[in-house]
């Protein structure tokens, strides 16, 4: 089938990729070299929505492609690193929040590649992990905008955004890592089939 085709490399998923991959050192470099935060805050948001245009882009205009399925995650994982790590050293969220993020990452990254080494089957995503993974990419920029640089004094109406901001933060956290549970028994379903799709072949 046609939709089943490598569309290449150049197509606009992948030109959507790499415009995130370009602006994400620019989000790096307004974020500590500038007193832009909001700027900044407004410019990791676009970079997270991208996550979801890529992916819509690839689907509706049948233009998955070899190249896309090799960086597009590479962009996701590094939008994730330096995104968190950027916004808890600029004191935008305390360290604990960030690194307990990343760990949850880290582990979904290597857990996948495992299983990818194993001969698993394809996982779908739960919707609770979407819904996780949209409560933590909202909440991030959030956080920026919701401090200033030089620890300057909050306006009131960042003093009511970060409280909703903790508690969108908090559940997205608390709820990615329930969903990360809860993938235990699709991957070992997956593991199964792909390894009785082995024997079948």
């Amino acid at each position: 089938m046609a939709s089943d085709a490598d569309a290449g490399w150049l197509t606009w998923a992948n030109l959507v990729t790499v415009v995130r991959l370009l602006l994400l050192p620019v989000f790096v470099w307004i974020l500590f070299t500038t007193d832009h935060r909001a700027i900044a805050a407004w410019l990791l948001a676009f970079l997270g929505a991208t996550d979801w245009i890529d992916g819509f882009l690839a689907r509706r205009l049948h233009q998955v492609s070899t190249v896309g399925k090799i960086i597009d995650p590479v962009a996701d994982r590094l939008l994730v690193v330096v995104g968190l790590l950027s916004v808890a050293a600029s004191s935008g969220v305390p360290w604990w929040f960030a690194l307990t993020t990343l760990a949850r990452e880290v582990i979904v990254s290597v857990l996948t590649l495992v299983l990818a080494g194993l001969g698993a089957a394809r996982i779908d995503v739960l919707w609770w992990g979407k819904v996780s993974t949209f409560a933590l990419m909202t909440a991030y920029p959030w956080f920026l905008l919701t401090t200033n640089p030089h620890h300057g004094a909050l306006a009131q109406w960042q003093h009511v955004a970060r409280d909703v901001t903790w508690v969108i933060g908090i559940m997205g956290l608390s709820l990615s890592w329930l969903v990360l549970a809860g993938y235990v028994r699709p991957a070992l379903a997956a593991l199964r089939a792909g390894r009785q799709g082995r024997r079948i072949l």
